[in-house]
């Protein structure tokens, strides 16, 4: 499974820099800057660009020691104005092994539809209205269907960037004696460390009556050589629920298209 994930890491990485010189190209002619949503749990209020298409593509390796998840997450953003946008997310692929043995195939899809209200350049808020498609099967996803709504403060607090989210979501699938419904919270922190560098940490969990909390802390820096293409590198550690798993990921941020 890790050889997999290598090349198409690799893969990701050499498309990754002939786009740079394209994105380049891109910020010289004055386009507009890309709105990266990744590293972090959390999502920002703010919308990309209108029009602009932007893409994230990432890979992750996620391991709690009785098993090993290694995916490739995606996600397409298209904001229509400065309020309303859509998100098409979910993995590329996933490749598994557990205690079900080995797995592999595509990940389940979110739609997301986003609202922002923009208050000034320091504070905005937002509120994302998620259904996730079980287009996965029945190993990797869990065949249901899952509804999220999530509520978003974004801040400027002097060289600190802080994204909090507040969410629930109706699980279409619950061990028995679980509540179907799940609240989430999530608060990252992002500031610039030098030049194109910047700094991310987060902490976020879940509750659910029944189940086990969840708790995970994230890190990650990001490097953009452009406006328009950002780099990023990090690692989670999710504490709860037990077995404490460790993920490390990689990814990118760019432009596709500008249709209006």
């Amino acid at each position: 499974m890790l050889h997999h994930l290598t090349a198409r890491i690799a893969a990701l990485a050499l498309g990754s820099m002939a786009a740079a010189g394209i994105a380049h190209a891109d910020d010289n002619d004055g386009g507009p800057p890309i709105t990266p949503y990744r590293p972090s749990v959390s999502s920002p209020a703010q919308l990309p660009a209108p029009g602009q298409l932007e893409l994230e593509l990432g890979g992750q390796r996620r391991s709690d020691g009785q098993s090993l998840r290694n995916s490739t997450p995606y996600l397409l953003k298209l904001a229509f104005d400065d309020k309303w946008g859509v998100l098409v997310g979910g993995e590329a692929y996933v490749w598994q092994n557990g205690d079900l043995g080995r797995s592999q195939g595509v990940g389940d899809t979110t739609l997301t539809l986003k609202r922002a209200w923009i208050v000034d350049d320091a504070t905005a808020f937002g509120m994302e209205f998620d259904v996730k498609l079980p287009t996965a099967n029945d190993v990797i996803g869990s065949g249901k269907t899952d509804y999220t709504i999530n509520t978003i403060f974004s801040r400027n607090l002097g060289p600190l960037h802080m994204d909090a989210n507040l969410n629930a979501t109706q699980l279409g699938q619950a061990d028995p004696g679980t509540s179907h419904t799940q609240i989430g919270a999530s608060a990252s922190f992002s500031t610039l460390w030098s030049g194109p560098w910047e700094l991310t940490g987060e902490v976020s969990g879940t509750h659910r009556n029944g189940a086990d909390n969840g708790m995970q802390l994230l890190a990650a820096v990001t490097y953009s050589p452009t406006r328009r293409l950002t780099f990023d590198v990090g690692i989670a550690r999710s504490f709860r629920p037990r077995p404490m798993a460790t993920s490390l990921f990689t990814g990118v941020v760019m432009p596709l298209a500008r249709l209006w």
